[in-house]
């Protein structure tokens, strides 16, 4: 099959588009990962308070609140509230992972 100037202006206009979603997916994954290790540097603040003054390394009721809130905030942003309770989830483990560790 032979290919078309049509086709290769398509072709060429798909890879540039394909190359900016690119860099914005780079950037939103930097953006996340410097976000990510904002929120634990203050969770480690929150486990060491913990570890402190004896208090549990979990809070049930402020987990099940959080993800209620994440989950009303996944919808209004167009994502997958099931994702965004496993995401947080997720988190929320290794949060209380490392509380756990702080009390030792």
């Amino acid at each position: 099959m032979t290919t078309t100037p049509a086709m290769t202006d398509a072709t060429e206009r798909a890879a540039a588009l394909l190359k900016d979603h690119r860099a914005s997916i780079d950037r939103l994954d930097a953006i996340l990962v410097y976000t990510l290790a904002e929120r634990f540097k203050h969770t480690q603040a929150v486990g060491t308070l913990k570890a402190t003054h004896a208090l549990p390394p979990s809070d049930p009721a402020r987990e099940a609140d959080q993800i209620e809130r994440l989950q009303a905030l996944a919808k209004a942003a167009d994502l997958d509230p099931e994702f965004a309770t496993k995401f947080l989830t997720f988190i929320i483990s290794e949060v209380i992972r490392h509380h756990e560790k702080l009390q030792k």
